[in-house]
C-alpha cells in the first residue's frame, strides 16, 4: 500500500479551500488524479471563483458554503458532500485564524471560543463525520492531514490563544493516528503539519526566528502534502521547529527562556504582528 497513490480516483475534501494553501492542495488533488473536489469555505464569492477555475479541468469540483466554527454547518455541510461525492478518502483540515494579542486583551468569545472553535473542534467534528466510513473501506488507502504549526509545539508570548490551538490540535492528531494503528485501520494514515511563519497574509508582520525564514505557501504545501502522500506521522518545517523542541526539551525552562528569547528571538517574533485586515 505504500507504493500506491492515495489520491488518485479519491474524493478530495479541503476546507480553508478558497485561496492560500487550501487552493494550492486542491491543485495538488487534481494533479494527482482526485476524482472529486469537495472544497469548503465561508467566502462565497472567492469560494465560487475557484471551484469555476478549477473545474475547467473537467473534474468534479464542488463548493460547500460552511462556517466550521458551527457543530450544526459540519454536519449539515458533511450531510451534503456524502450525498453528492460520496464519503471522502482524503481529508485536509487546512483552514484556521490567528488572533495575536496578549492574552488579556482577547475577546471571551471572538478570539478565545472563536480560534478554538475553528482551529481545534472544527478538524475534529469534520474528522469524525467522516471517520466510519473510512474506517469501513478497507480496500484503499485513506489519509488525514491536519494543518498544526510549530506555534502548538512551543510557548511564544502574544499567542497564547493561538498556541493553545494548536496544542490541542497535535494531542487530537497524534493521539488519533496511534488509535487507528492499534485498532488494525492500518489503510488510515493522519499526517499533522507543524509549520513555522508562511507567507500567506495571515501572519503579516510577525519575523522569523534565527535559522528560521518564513516559508512559501508552495513550499510549505510541497512539504505536508508529500507528508500526507508517505503518511508520515508529524512533518515540522523548516528544521529549525524540530532543533527548538529538542532544546526546549533537555534546557531547564529558564535557560530555554533566554535561548529562545535573546539567541533565536522567538518570543519577540511577534512584535510587529499586524495580521490580514479581515482576520
Amino acid at each position: 500500500m505504500a507504493t500506491r497513490n492515495p489520491v488518485a480516483g479519491a474524493t478530495v475534501l479541503i476546507t480553508g479551500a478558497a485561496r492560500g494553501m487550501g487552493a494550492l492542495y486542491a491543485r495538488r488533488a487534481l494533479a494527482a488524479g482526485a476524482r472529486a473536489l469537495a472544497l469548503w469555505d465561508i467566502d462565497q464569492a472567492a469560494l465560487d471563483e475557484q471551484v469555476t477555475e478549477l473545474r475547467a479541468s473537467g473534474a468534479d469540483v464542488r463548493g460547500y458554503r460552511v462556517d466550521i466554527s458551527q457543530l450544526e454547518e459540519i454536519r449539515a455541510g458533511a450531510a451534503r458532500v456524502r450525498e453528492e461525492l460520496g464519503a471522502p478518502q482524503i481529508l485536509i483540515n487546512n483552514a484556521g485564524i490567528v488572533r495575536g494579542a496578549p492574552f488579556w486583551e482577547h475577546d471571551d468569545v471572538r478570539d478565545i471560543e472563536g480560534t478554538m472553535r475553528v482551529n481545534a473542534l472544527a478538524a475534529m467534528w469534520l474528522t469524525r463525520q467522516f471517520l466510519p466510513d473510512m474506517m469501513a473501506d478497507a480496500g484503499r488507502p485513506h489519509r488525514i492531514l491536519n494543518i498544526a504549526s510549530a506555534a502548538g509545539t512551543l510557548a511564544n508570548p502574544n499567542m497564547s490563544v493561538y498556541a493553545a490551538s494548536k496544542w490541542a490540535l497535535i494531542g487530537w492528531s497524534d493521539s488519533l493516528r496511534l488509535e487507528l494503528v492499534a485498532s488494525g485501520h492500518r489503510h488510515i494514515a493522519v499526517t499533522t503539519f507543524c509549520p513555522s511563519y508562511i507567507s500567506t497574509g495571515m501572519f503579516a508582520g510577525a519575523r522569523g526566528p534565527l535559522l528560521t525564514p518564513i516559508m512559501t505557501p508552495r513550499a510549505a504545501t510541497r512539504a505536508a502534502w508529500h507528508g500526507m502522500l508517505r503518511g508520515t506521522p508529524m512533518v515540522l518545517r523548516p528544521w529549525t521547529v524540530k532543533l527548538a523542541m529538542a532544546l526546549r526539551g533537555v534546557l531547564p525552562t529558564r535557560v530555554w527562556d533566554l535561548v529562545a528569547d535573546r539567541v533565536f528571538k522567538v518570543y519577540s517574533s511577534m512584535d510587529e504582528f499586524t495580521g490580514r485586515p479581515a482576520d
